[in-house]
């Protein structure tokens, strides 16, 4: 079959060449319409209990994560200047396309007492601009007076203050968001060279825009360096450019096929989609590289072009076959996955993987029988000496030294088992950004003076119609809110408890000390107060306690039988008045202590508070979906590589049909996950869905070079008559090289990824490149010491119609007339076939 198929390619050079050139420019034309993701990927089933109460959430109160923070920390920002600069940002910022609200203490409104119509109503302190100093410090009293803000937009203990912008999520989840947050920053900027006040940034929707940023801008770094360490190897390897230029051509052709794959499948480039075109290059390369050098080993051997090349595809074509689809496993399990990223990237990778096999198995034969053959100089390389000793060290510890390569092989699986046994799940939200990044930095601001910016939100449900006005109701709540102001990693909560409050002291003519819930003898005066001031009070909720809160769109708008105005409460309550909302912000402090907060602090003091009320209090939020997002996508991993072992297997079972095969493949590979595994635990590197990633990929790379050796090992059994050591020493000559050339360039290849900006990336480079180092000795050393202590050259059933044997002295003249290459036309620039062979055929 392979016989045929190499006849086929090199006969229909042209018709296949003209073919490959419609697809590759159909796929570049749907290319050009690629498209980034502008959202966060949703990790967590649609199905899961904790995502479908959060969408609930959202539907009844709006979005918590739609809030872009400017914060700074300057006294001179309350010079009257100053302060008038910053009024004028705010102005300005409240203006941008994209930008619903904005909150600043130059916007301040307070709750007012109407006596003559006894409601209470709003009013900007900041009525007109203050014309002097004095002015604006009376007025600033006026503003740390409000203890509602307090800790919400001015610190209480450091003079901090920010700016809230909620931002339409309309433009949040579409291309026009880099517009907007281009827009917002340049007005800021501007403000900064003004003023000489820096400015700080923190929200999601920075964080998303930075991330987006970052994702292009690598895409297309990483393609051109990968591009150009691959070519540096690939000369150094074969010493012509033809064999550089040529396989890059070819993993050009299927990096616009991969692009293109993702267009028509309806994807965007994520952060992981976004690396398979550099993947792609450092993988695809290999394929050039087993190709190529047995075809130098072939053509020193024949002296023909085209007969070295058919037996190339006819040798190795079916086994290069097999080691991508080992490589493409690797990838194909996470399509397994209900996570939409993981789907995306798994379908997209595999995909992408066969697409470049097949276009180098078609090309490569094409392209080198047009060429002049190689020359004498550019076949040097396959006896390089240094290779050559290497590959003989090999052979010398595999045959006289097993029990040392057994020993060695313990010793480290015992210190990787003792490093892995210290690995740690956990996870930051910004933990792929640099320690050293702005958006780091900034979050460090942001926690340092306002306890962070990362969104929290807990849900009370009554259980009852209008139930969130019930006073002990309220008083519960409170005694919640008085405990989350204890923990320094959470702000200041703000619900309907604190507005009441602020209510409850505008009362008493804005004493600070009245800033607390109205006792029974004050609910009905106070009630009766906000029941008159429906359409006297609107600014609150909709620039404050929006922006705080972290939205401006709440679905719905509650009316009460209080009579309040359906927009003063529509971020605190539902339309019923059946549930409150309490909205606080967290810092980043990673998953781990995340969950301790929640589970350990959190969730019993609220057990304490509500048990036997009747009433329901949840935990919601971006933040905490974060958190689960990350445990369930580790699962999952863990059961994708389960998913891959088993695939490996079944790929060597029914290559070999052998369960010592089997045996022989994953044992090595086990031990190189292993290893790396103990890389993690003692260099402290967590274990988060970005690093989880790559003992999947792993398996499926180191997977192909067993399956590599293994078939070359069964080749000179069947060819040697299963001499097992005469096997296994020219499988390590023959296969130890083009295996040595292809982790060599896939070291070089996915050592560029540790110059990634994102954290996720860097360690995927940094362990895949240190896997590529262990797989040599698990498959270059222990592998074949295996094969030599457990196989003893019974007869065993081999499949010839899978596996071809090689056959080192190349007596296979009656094969090569059988395959009637006088019959092939041949373009100039191919080598004639040799005196021994057929001559008849029509050259062209």
């Amino acid at each position: 079959m392979w016989s045929k198929l190499a006849l086929l390619i090199i006969k229909n050079r042209r018709l296949l060449v003209g073919l490959l050139a419609i697809i590759t420019a159909f796929m570049a034309w749907k290319a050009k319409d690629v498209e980034m993701t502008y959202d966060f990927a949703q990790v967590v089933s649609p199905d899961d209990p904790d995502m479908v109460y959060f969408q609930q959430f959202k539907n009844t109160f709006g979005e918590d994560g739609n809030v872009l923070v400017l914060g700074l920390q300057d006294s001179s920002v309350y010079r009257l200047g100053n302060f008038n600069e910053l009024r004028l940002l705010t102005d300005t910022l409240s203006k941008v396309e994209g930008v619903s609200g904005v909150l600043s203490v130059t916007k301040l409104i307070q709750l007012t007492k109407d006596t003559t119509n006894q409601r209470f109503a709003t009013a900007p302190i900041f009525r007109t601009f203050p014309q002097t100093q004095r002015e604006l410090d009376s007025l600033m009293q006026i503003v740390n007076r409000q203890e509602f803000y307090k800790g919400q937009l001015i610190s209480p203990t450091t003079g901090a203050t920010l700016l809230a912008l909620t931002m339409d999520p309309k433009y949040l989840n579409s291309s026009k968001r880099q517009a907007v947050m281009k827009n917002v920053l340049g007005h800021a900027e501007r403000f900064t060279k003004k003023t000489n006040i820096r400015l700080h940034y923190a929200g999601l929707p920075y964080v998303r825009s930075t991330m987006t940023t970052k994702v292009a801008g690598e895409m297309k770094f990483f393609l051109m360096l990968a591009a150009l360490v691959t070519s540096a190897t690939l000369l150094v390897f074969f010493r012509t450019w033809s064999a550089v230029v040529f396989p890059l051509l070819i993993v050009g052709v299927a990096v616009i096929w991969c692009v293109g794959t993702i267009v028509l499948l309806g994807y965007k480039i994520t952060l992981l989609t976004g690396l398979i075109p550099s993947i792609l290059i450092v993988i695809g390369i290999p394929n050039c590289t087993y190709l190529l050098s047995r075809y130098h080993y072939d053509y020193r051997i024949s002296g023909n072009q085209v007969l070295a090349m058919v037996r190339v595809v006819r040798k190795i074509g079916l086994v290069t076959l097999m080691n991508n689809t080992a490589t493409a496993t690797g990838f194909f399990v996470f399509c397994f996955t209900n996570i939409a990223i993981l789907y995306q990237f798994g379908w997209v990778a595999t995909l992408s993987i066969f697409a470049a096999f097949f276009i180098s198995i078609i090309l490569i034969p094409i392209v080198f029988t047009y060429l002049p053959p190689p020359t004498p100089k550019q076949l040097e390389h396959l006896d390089a000496k240094p290779l050559t000793k290497l590959l003989e060290f090999f052979d010398y510890l595999v045959l006289e030294r097993r029990g040392t390569v057994y020993g060695i092989a313990f010793v480290l699986c015992a210190l990787g088992a003792l490093g892995a046994s210290r690995l740690q799940a956990v996870s930051y939200m910004v933990d792929d950004l640099p320690k050293n990044s702005s958006v780091n930095s900034d979050l460090k601001f942001f926690e340092e003076h306002f306890n962070g910016v990362m969104p929290l939100e807990i849900v009370v449900d009554t259980g009852k119609k209008r139930g969130i006005l019930k006073l002990s109701n309220l008083e519960r709540i409170d005694r919640l809110e008085n405990y989350l102001r204890t923990q320094p990693e959470l702000t200041s909560p703000i619900s309907i408890v604190t507005f009441l409050k602020a209510a409850t002291q505008t009362f008493y003519n804005g004493d600070p000390s009245y800033y607390r819930l109205p006792d029974n003898s004050e609910r009905n005066f106070i009630l009766s107060y906000l029941a008159r001031s429906r359409g006297a009070i609107a600014a609150p909720t909709d620039s404050a306690v929006a922006s705080t809160a972290g939205t401006k769109t709440a679905a719905a708008s509650p009316k009460l039988s209080t009579g309040m105005d359906d927009k003063l409460l529509r971020s605190f309550t539902d339309s019923l008045g059946q549930k409150a909302r309490i909205s606080l912000k967290i810092a980043d402090i990673g998953s781990r202590n995340l969950d301790t907060l929640l589970l350990t602090k959190i969730q019993p003091q609220i057990n304490e508070i509500f048990t036997g009320t009747g009433m329901e209090v949840k935990m919601t939020g971006t933040t905490i979906l974060f958190t689960k997002g990350n445990e369930y996508v580790i699962g999952t991993l863990r059961n994708s590589l389960i998913h891959a072992f088993g695939l490996v297997g079944l790929i060597v079972l029914l290559l070999f049909r052998s369960i010592r095969s089997v045996f022989f493949t994953l044992v090595p590979n086990f031990v190189t996950l292993l290893l790396t595994a103990g890389i993690m635990g003692f260099f402290g590197i967590a274990l988060k869905p970005a690093t989880a990633l790559i003992f999947c990929i792993a398996l499926g790379i180191d997977g192909d070079n067993s399956i590599h050796l293994l078939a070359k090992f069964r080749q000179e059994m069947a060819a040697n008559g299963r001499r097992v050591r005469a096997a296994i020493s020219t499988t390590l000559s023959e296969a130890g090289t083009s295996m040595i050339y292809t982790s060599i360039v896939l070291f070089v290849g996915f050592s560029i990824f540790a110059f990634s900006e994102f954290g996720g990336t860097k360690a995927l480079g940094l362990l895949m490149s240190a896997s590529l180092l262990i797989t040599n000795f698990s498959n270059l050393i222990l592998l074949p010491a295996l094969l030599v202590t457990f196989e003893h050259g019974k007869d065993e059933t081999i499949d010839s119609a899978l596996i071809q044997h090689y056959d080192e002295q190349y007596h296979e003249e009656d094969d090569d007339l059988e395959l009637n290459l006088n019959r092939i036309k041949v373009k100039p620039g191919a080598s004639l076939p040799p005196a021994s062979l057929p001559q008849s055929g029509e050259l062209s």
